[in-house]
């Protein structure tokens, strides 16, 4: 693998600024784990503000699609701590797992969407998202297996 931001490099400038933003990475890693941190606390919240009112300890549809929003958030932000945390290892962007996060944001779009506030090209647009991620993670995956 290429390494794209060398913290050895003949010219001090590069070098330095090299350094400086593997020192931004790393702070971005410490900021997202504070982020999925806050997530899970707000899951047990939204759990908590659902089944504390009445009726008490059920939920309705609309309840669980909350529910899901939460957890999928929280899904969402380890997928992109596990992209920084790969890119800090390798120094190369992992293609097939930002299209899987990308994936992962728009399956969560598409669990919590209400159809009575969306419009058919809304809808459209969303199809045309999903099937352009999954071809190019498909693809992506092919290549993959190429190489090896």
């Amino acid at each position: 693998m290429s390494d794209e931001l060398p913290e050895k490099h003949p010219d001090v400038l590069l070098s330095r600024l090299h350094k400086a933003i593997k020192f931004c990475i790393r702070t971005l890693a410490v900021l997202m784990v504070f982020v999925i941190f806050w997530g899970v606390l707000d899951v047990i919240y939204v759990i908590y503000t659902q089944v504390s009112k009445a009726p008490y300890l059920l939920l309705a549809v609309s309840d669980i699609f909350k529910v899901f929003a939460a957890f999928l958030v929280v899904l969402i932000a380890i997928e992109i701590y596990q992209n920084i945390i790969l890119y800090l290892r390798t120094d190369v962007i992992p293609i097939k797992l930002v299209i899987a996060t990308a994936l992962m944001a728009i399956a969560r779009k598409v669990i919590i969407i209400d159809l009575k506030d969306v419009t058919a090209i809304h809808i459209f647009s969303i199809a045309a998202v999903v099937l352009a991620l999954g071809v190019t993670y498909y693809l992506v995956g092919q290549q993959h297996k190429e190489s090896l």
